[in-house]
């Protein structure tokens, strides 16, 4: 069983930026496909950022040239970094942890961004 803790969400004004942290309690992040999902009041979850085990990423398309995720130099570590926000990335964002090649996922509790002025 893997446990994700995220932090860093919180309230920022639209063109701010946030920075995300994911937490695993294990060194997997080199191994499994970790990524950020978000998902707003009434709307299904969908995929904010993806970076695989050999560190091969891929963003969704409302946030592609404004959000960077990256990996710590521990090996338990994901980070987003959110530039020039939105009031539409206003969301619960979840980190999540897959292991290749299978079903199986972990998910966090996830952290509340909300962009407002």
């Amino acid at each position: 069983q893997v446990r994700l803790v995220e932090s860093g969400g919180g309230l920022v004004q639209p063109g701010g930026s946030l920075r995300l942290s994911c937490a695993a309690s294990a060194s997997i992040v080199v191994i499994y496909t970790m990524g950020w999902y978000r998902q707003a009041p009434g709307q299904e979850r969908e995929l904010v950022a993806r970076i695989t085990g050999d560190g091969s990423t891929n963003y969704g398309d409302s946030v592609k040239g404004r959000f960077t995720i990256s990996r710590g130099n521990a090996r338990n570590t994901v980070y987003l970094q959110m530039d020039s926000l939105k009031p539409e990335d206003t969301s619960l964002y979840y980190c999540n942890a897959n292991i290749p090649r299978t079903t199986i996922n972990y998910w966090g509790q996830g952290t509340q961004v909300t962009v407002s002025s």
